[in-house]
């Protein structure tokens, strides 16, 4: 381990809160390796820190949460390997990791939609949910891609509705929602998209569909 990476996680380990990390619990992040160190404190220490490849691959190795978000914020999106993506993509515990990936690190690799729709498809739980928050956060961030793209979610979308785990149905959910409020030609997507999921007879998708069209339904454009 490297002199930058374990003055870093001295730190961490300095900032230990029980408190917090009981409350993390509460919330079903039930990490191993958790301190409970909340998230703007995270992000000081990356804005400190500064982009460092070589230093997050050594803190998500460490195998404590909250390193292996600071890992997400000081990563470099253009040096993150395949080898590297699976890797990581495999490890994550929490749905509090697989959110802050996604939201810091993922969807600015340049093939994050092909991972969007590929980690989707796959069984695991927290890979299945980040494919969806993946999909999610490109749709906020991603302002370049065409609805086209957007659009060829919307069967991983329908065919995971049914997927009765809590953690990968609020990420389909959250996906729909999301791409839903790009733009007016999108939301109509996403309502006929939840209207025939409201159809399918599973109690996850019946909760997918009747969530999402509240917030699609009362969407306005100018």
């Amino acid at each position: 381990m490297t002199k930058k990476c374990a003055e870093i996680i001295r730190k961490l380990k300095s900032l230990h809160n029980r408190k917090n990390a009981e409350g993390m619990r509460r919330f079903g992040i039930k990490s191993k390796n958790m301190l409970g160190i909340s998230m703007p404190v995270l992000r000081r220490m990356a804005a400190e820190t500064g982009k460092n490849h070589g230093v997050a691959l050594e803190l998500w190795d460490s195998g404590i949460h909250e390193a292996m978000i600071l890992a997400s914020l000081i990563a470099d999106p253009e040096l993150m390997s395949g080898d590297v993506i699976e890797k990581w993509i495999g490890e994550i515990d929490s749905w509090g990791i697989c959110d802050q990936a996604c939201l810091n690190l993922f969807w600015k690799i340049p093939s994050a939609h092909d991972m969007a729709m590929e980690w989707a498809g796959r069984e695991e739980e927290y890979v299945r949910r980040a494919g969806f928050a993946l999909m999610a956060v490109l749709a906020v961030h991603d302002r370049d891609s065409s609805d086209s793209r957007f659009s060829k979610f919307f069967p991983l979308i329908f065919n995971a509705s049914s997927d009765e785990r809590n953690f990968v149905k609020k990420a389909v959910n959250w996906a729909l929602r999301q791409i839903g409020k790009r733009n007016q030609r999108l939301n109509r997507e996403a309502i006929n998209l939840a209207e025939k999921i409201s159809r399918i007879d599973s109690r996850s998708a019946r909760w997918i569909a009747a969530d999402a069209l509240r917030e699609l339904k009362s969407k306005t454009f100018g």
